[in-house]
């Protein structure tokens, strides 16, 4: 398909392009980074949990100041908070090859620079996500965004594939050098736009309390509430399959570290067929987002009683391509329903909704799976998504005093943005 096509419509804008070329370049870098880091942590401790606790070190800070890096984001330039959160993950990045090479041989600094990459992240991170909205018009984000996580879902696969290649020649270190050069491929992407070309948002005056008027907007606004429960429900006991998918490769499928590989890529591929699913609607509503969540749940469910290694795979492919499409629908929704000057603190409430669901349902899958067994913890987390998507279009009608058929169009913006 050519770039004029509707699938790629976004690359049609010159922002864009260098956006998202500039994105799947990032995206590799840092997955080779995760590969690095979870490696070098592996190596030091021995202790899977270990690595687990790198993860929570990086979530943490968007737990706790995630509504901060919004207000930032609603109140400041854009342009020049992304420069400056891009420069200091390239410092984190060398900081961590200083590491590997000096052959440090305690994980504490690891986990030092892990927490601080959360902290950038939660304070650069929404003014991240109002950039990426600025390169393209408001009509064609929804699409952006469905390009986007498919550019996210190929540089994870080719992340992950470059960083076992590259391991055994450049080491660890070499992994986290190569991540730092990065981000400043990044930084000459956007030095390369056209100003007149930005689609600028609306700012928020400055002004004290501006954190807790993020908080109100989101906590006043029923339908926005609604959504966030459900992504927040699909996105704990339905995502989290780096547990399920290890657990039912070590315990009833019975395919080892092999297995475990082959589920790995054929979710990932689902996730590319995911964004192409999203990138082709003309509109991304909040009925697609309940057809998608129910679907997906009976998949997670259905793919619990799958027999054999190959039946399990085929089941993930409609499951990891319902959680883009769910992920896309939402995120846009949530933008572009929102004010512009909101828009940052928005992106926010998503970042720590999405970290929340992640620390609460890996444990929690993780222990349904170590007590009940895999399978009924695939058809629990399936069957509490269906029940999640029901009770969403019920609330959503209710809101709209429509019927559940109509309740996709709470607000009549929703069907033509």
């Amino acid at each position: 398909m050519s770039p004029t096509s509707s699938t790629f419509r976004a690359l049609r804008h010159h922002n864009y392009r260098l956006w998202a070329g500039a994105d799947i370049v990032s995206v590799t870098g840092t997955w080779m980074q995760v590969l690095g880091v979870n490696w070098l942590v592996l190596t030091l401790t021995g202790s899977a949990t270990s690595v687990g606790l790198s993860l929570v070190m990086q979530a943490l800070p968007t737990l706790l100041f995630g509504m901060w890096g919004g207000a930032l984001a609603d109140r400041l330039p854009s342009r020049p908070v992304v420069v400056a959160a891009q420069l200091a993950q390239a410092g984190l990045a060398v900081v961590l090859a200083v590491i590997a090479f000096a052959d440090v041989r305690s994980v504490l600094p690891i986990y030092a620079v892990a927490l601080a990459g959360g902290l950038v992240s939660a304070l650069g991170g929404p003014a991240l996500g109002r950039f990426g909205a600025e390169v393209v018009p408001p009509a064609d984000l929804p699409n952006a965004m469905a390009l986007g996580s498919i550019l996210n879902s190929a540089g994870r696969i080719l992340g992950m594939s470059l960083a076992g290649v590259l391991l055994p020649v450049t080491g660890m270190g070499g992994l986290f050098v190569i991540n730092a050069a990065s981000f400043f491929v990044v930084i000459a992407a956007m030095a390369a736009m056209r100003r007149a070309e930005f689609h600028v948002l609306a700012s928020a005056e400055r002004q004290p309390g501006a954190v807790a008027e993020g908080l109100r907007y989101v906590l006043r606004t029923p339908w926005l509430l609604v959504v966030l429960a459900l992504w927040f429900v699909s996105g704990s006991v339905g995502r989290n399959y780096q547990v399920t998918m290890a657990a039912m490769s070590a315990g009833p499928l019975e395919s080892g570290a092999g297995g475990y590989g082959l589920l790995s890529t054929v979710f990932a591929v689902g996730t590319v067929l995911g964004g192409f699913l999203a990138a082709t609607r003309p509109h991304l509503t909040l009925r697609l987002l309940l057809i998608t969540a129910f679907v997906a749940g009976v998949a997670q469910a259905l793919s619990g009683l799958m027999p054999s290694l190959w039946t399990f795979a085929a089941m993930m492919l409609p499951i990891a391509a319902g959680a883009v499409a769910l992920d896309t629908t939402v995120s846009a929704r949530a933008q572009l329903d929102s004010p512009e000057e909101m828009r940052g603190r928005v992106i926010a409430a998503l970042s720590i909704v999405s970290a929340g669901a992640g620390a609460v349902g890996g444990p929690l899958l993780g222990w349904l799976s170590d007590t009940l067994g895999p399978r009924v913890a695939l058809e629990i987390g399936g069957v509490s998504c269906v029940a999640a998507a029901l009770l969403t279009a019920v609330a959503l009608a209710r809101l709209s005093g429509r019927t559940i058929r109509q309740a996709v169009r709470v607000r009549p913006s929703l069907e033509n943005a």
